[in-house]
């Protein structure tokens, strides 16, 4: 399968990516673009976020925790206190309607990142062939079977890797 050609997938992502296409931007927000061009944990957390709001929104929720935290370290998630990390995951406007669970999952993936690729979500799809990087992927919370089937098409237009077989 082609990494670029996504005609395969439904929804938000395929809005976001014929936006990119055609205008420039998947996000709208340039910044937030360049933001999940530039940093592989970024495009992991913006995948995790796409559930049940607006994949532009999902895909923005990683530049504001960068922005109020003032990095996306995920070491530095994973051990921040609970409470402390959802203050900043619930300013206006927050960065996922669902805080609770999504508070939780991201200091559990943030665990896992820093744990098992040193903090780099890179890491995960450095090496493999895109099943193998599905595997890793589904190993994680908040990643089953169709979201981990979706990330070799964010890898491809943010420009990370091509896992097209």
């Amino acid at each position: 399968m082609d990494a670029s050609d996504y005609s395969e997938l439904e929804g938000g992502l395929v809005r976001m990516l014929d936006r990119l296409k055609n205008e420039g931007t998947a996000t709208k927000d340039p910044e937030a673009d360049q933001f999940l061009r530039d940093n592989a944990n970024a495009v992991l957390l913006g995948l995790l976020y796409d559930q049940r709001v607006l994949a532009e929104t999902a895909f923005c929720g990683p530049l504001k925790l960068r922005q109020r935290l003032g990095h996306l370290d995920m070491r530095q998630i994973a051990d921040m206190d609970r409470d402390a990390f959802e203050a900043v995951f619930v300013e206006t406007p927050a960065v996922h309607r669902f805080t609770n669970k999504m508070v939780d999952t991201t200091q559990t993936v943030a665990r896992a990142i820093a744990d098992e690729y040193d903090g780099d979500a890179s890491g995960l799809w450095r090496e493999g062939t895109n099943a193998e990087v599905e595997k890793r992927v589904k190993k994680l919370p908040g990643f089953g079977p169709q979201k981990a089937a979706k990330l070799k098409y964010c890898l491809y237009y943010f420009g990370h890797r091509d896992l097209s077989d």
